[in-house]
């Protein structure tokens, strides 16, 4: 298989690039004493997110991203999914990392379509691996990428490999990501990443990132969900949040009752052995009702999983990467809740759900 498309390998003039130097969410650098503050609630947070860091940054175009190589302002200064990424020196993060690796539940290196961005990932990985035994998962840019590439990532130490398919269709995926220098982003070609890492990584250590939003139905949703998971493929759930200045700043975001149903469809497929046959979807293809029984409904939406995060697990199975406002600010109530939702919780879900009109 092909090593990846050839793409620039300009070094920045700046020195605090990867890999001496890597972003982390805000989230992150509050659980490693970077940044000062607290989460809205008390809970158990121990996933780590990395972000690359290059002066020129991404590559890439893609219409809903932060991180957009047209969107207007230095690629440090830029934020990723609507959250502050503050820059840190790598070895500092592994240091500390490596002093608190007891309540570290993941590790999550994401990648950017860049000329050096595969060799600083290994690079990144390795000091990681050096000190730190906390589950590590990489979200790749396939068009950096190939089958030598990942068997090293894997070869590495990197137990789950995620893909940003975010568009669920081919159409949309083609309207919403555009080229990038001597290679385009290929719907192919992330189909490729996907099989190849399941490949190497082997079942459900591989995940497909999916964002709802952008323009697809409730039918595409499902159809890929099933897709997936035929494959042992996680399908992770992110809710579409107009980023200022990109150019979908003024796309609306999905009603919360539909996320809300969607997220559960995914539960009940992913973790009660639903298929796609037993949802129904209007001429719009909306999802109009669910072919299945009223306690088993009502039971996995009191249950509170469904509405939870989406992200890599941790060494036990237990959630591990939670990402605390990815897809909310602290201002709103949460789209997807990074604890387990409590009794108040579960009653706003029940009212955004209104699971009746689909019984």
């Amino acid at each position: 298989m092909t090593a990846g498309l050839s793409l620039p390998l300009a070094r920045p003039i700046e020195d605090r690039v990867s890999p001496e130097w890597v972003r982390i969410s805000y989230a992150s650098a509050l659980a490693l004493g970077f940044k000062s503050g607290r989460f809205t609630r008390e809970f158990d947070f121990g996933g780590i997110n990395l972000l690359l860091n290059y002066a020129d940054g991404c590559l890439s175009d893609c219409g809903y991203c932060g991180l957009a190589r047209s969107r207007a302002g230095a690629y440090e200064e830029k934020s990723f999914i609507r959250v502050e990424w503050p820059l840190v020196s790598t070895d500092d993060l592994v240091g500390r990392m490596a002093e608190r690796e007891a309540r570290l539940t993941r590790l999550c290196i994401s990648m950017v379509t860049h000329g050096s961005a595969y060799q600083d990932t290994l690079d990144i990985t390795r000091r990681i691996r050096a000190r730190v035994g906390t589950p590590l998962s990489i979200l790749v840019a396939p068009p950096t990428l190939g089958e030598e590439r990942l068997r090293a990532f894997h070869a590495a130490g990197v137990d789950m490999i995620g893909i940003g398919l975010d568009a669920v269709t081919e159409a949309l995926f083609r309207s919403t990501r555009t080229e990038v220098p001597k290679g385009g982003l290929s719907w192919k070609q992330y189909w490729e990443i996907v099989d190849l890492s399941r490949e190497i990584f082997g079942p459900w250590k591989v995940n497909c990132h999916t964002l709802v939003g952008l323009g697809e139905t409730d039918r595409d949703l499902v159809e890929l969900f099933s897709r997936l998971l035929g494959r042992q493929i996680f399908p992770y759930l992110f809710c579409f949040n107009p980023e200022p200045e990109s150019r979908m700043a003024a796309h609306p975001r999905s009603g919360i009752t539909r996320w809300r149903r969607i997220q559960l469809a995914k539960f009940l497929m992913e973790e009660r052995g639903i298929g796609r046959d037993a949802f129904r979807f209007d001429a719009d293809g909306a999802l109009a009702a669910f072919r299945a029984s009223r306690a088993l409904l009502e039971r996995a939406a009191a249950d509170g999983r469904a509405f939870m995060t989406n992200g890599c697990p941790g060494e036990e199975g237990e959630p591990g990467c939670t990402r605390p406002m990815g897809s909310w600010r602290p201002t709103e109530a949460p789209r997807d809740y990074p604890w387990l939702p409590d009794e108040g919780d579960r009653r706003a879900i029940a009212a955004e759900l209104r699971l009746e009109e689909l019984i």
